[in-house]
């Protein structure tokens, strides 16, 4: 967002980014008219006069197009759960179908005269961070394959958005070297995820990657040259890592006649080579999602216990049963918001997330005086039918490897195409020598 965060984004959850990279002047056409005067009015003054007016309709339909670039991505270690979707996958389809994000806390922007906004849509299954704890080499592919597929099935359109794979665009991991190379140590060991993982797996059987893998973040955001990148609110310290970078390599490498020399060589602009991200931070629409075993901790992939979520692609017994085996707590009835009982808030809120059309209210009035028993089939009816088209999409899309290969295929030439220029310019600001 980084992107990937961008958004995302960046990843790991959401992550997704908006950009503005240029206005581009367009000209509509206007057509001359030239009336016939009476009483002896001059043509030519007639046609002055008119070809004045063309000219002022000419200015009036002259517009600029603004471009936003989104980018977001979401691993693929394990399978995508109910909170990778709501919180992020639902959001995609929401921007690509609206041009709006509605769950990020952002000032709107105000409409200008005579701009098209044109939005250009990314979205990335994640791999190369997925390889930052121990994982089956065998299981990477699949799920990798498995989760375009998902992106696809919950409403993501080739037709409207690339999808692509991170491995794909070999710039990713170039640029993340290069900004590795750039980022001090010390910021990296101020990342509070790194101490919270390390802590549990111990730092002798931690590898680099993880400690490494917010500027591999950042270079996924930079790459694509986002300046607004929705995250949730656990990614805002990588984040600003990347706007720090941004900053950094800037500062160092993107200053002086030097530089512009370089890019006058490399035949390239030589404004600065990456563009400061800001952030988007979203709240909504399931963006918390919580474990259905401590409603204080997020749903995660990486968790031990299965029953802790809900995959996306559990068959409706398997919900059922998690739904039927998930904490609750002794008081009675549901409530929302309770401080006390933050089951009963998570579940209310997957209770809601998967019934967009009903309001708050709507359903406080249903489940207020139920007890858990009562409540807990209709939240597994709840979740079974509003993933069930999506399990038939999935099903219809994976076992087409031919259609889901030449979307990715298709999705990483475009990518590329973006992502070459940025790794380009970067090279150039860093001294490297160019073949072209």
């Amino acid at each position: 967002m980084n992107s990937s965060l961008a958004v995302r984004l960046l990843f790991l959850g959401c992550g997704m980014w908006g950009v503005a990279n240029g206005l581009t002047a367009v000209s509509r056409g206007s057509r001359l008219g030239v009336r016939m005067g009476v009483r002896g009015v001059s043509v030519l003054q007639q046609s002055a006069a008119s070809t004045e007016a063309a000219a002022e309709e000419s200015m009036e339909k002259k517009k600029k197009v603004l471009t936003r670039r989104i980018l977001s991505g979401v691993q693929p270690t394990g399978s995508l759960h109910l909170g990778n979707y709501l919180g992020a996958i639902r959001q995609w389809v929401e921007f690509q179908d609206t041009g709006k994000f509605g769950a990020a806390l952002e000032e709107e922007e105000e409409e200008q005269d005579n701009v098209e906004v044109v939005n250009e849509n990314l979205f990335c299954v994640v791999d190369l961070h997925a390889i930052t704890m121990p994982h089956d080499p065998k299981e990477l592919e699949e799920s990798t394959l498995a989760s375009a597929a998902l992106y696809i099935a919950a409403g993501i359109d080739p037709e409207k958005s690339k999808v692509f794979v991170q491995s794909h665009v070999p710039a990713h991991s170039e640029l993340a070297w290069l900004l590795n190379c750039a980022t001090p140590m010390n910021w990296l060991e101020r990342m509070i995820q790194f101490k919270d993982k390390a802590k549990k797996q111990g730092t002798d059987s931690v590898g680099v990657g993880l400690f490494t893998y917010p500027v591999l973040m950042a270079a996924d955001i930079l790459l694509y040259q986002a300046d607004r990148v929705p995250v949730g609110e656990d990614q805002r310290q990588h984040l600003e890592l990347a706007r720090d970078v941004v900053r950094r390599f800037n500062d160092q490498y993107c200053k002086g006649n030097p530089y512009k020399k370089r890019c006058k060589k490399a035949k390239i602009p030589s404004r600065p080579a990456f563009t400061e991200p800001q952030a988007m931070i979203v709240t909504q629409g399931g963006a918390r999602v919580m474990s259905l075993t401590d409603g204080t901790s997020k749903m995660s992939k990486s968790d031990p216990n299965d029953n802790s979520r809900i995959n996306v692609l559990d068959p409706p017994k398997v919900i059922r049963s998690k739904i039927k085996k998930c904490k609750t707590d002794e008081f009675k009835g549901i409530e929302w918001d309770n401080p006390d009982r933050p089951e009963a808030t998570n579940l209310l809120n997957i209770y809601a997330s998967v019934q967009p059309s009903r309001t708050r209210q709507d359903i406080l009035e249903e489940v207020q005086d139920l007890s858990w028993g009562e409540f807990k089939p209709l939240l597994a009816d709840a979740i079974v039918n509003h993933l069930e088209p999506i399990q038939k999409k999935y099903d219809q899309v994976r076992s087409d490897e031919e259609y889901l290969m030449g979307v990715l295929r298709d999705g990483a030439d475009s990518a590329n195409a973006i992502a070459s220029r940025t790794l380009k310019s970067a090279k150039v600001a860093m001294g490297f020598s160019q073949l072209d």
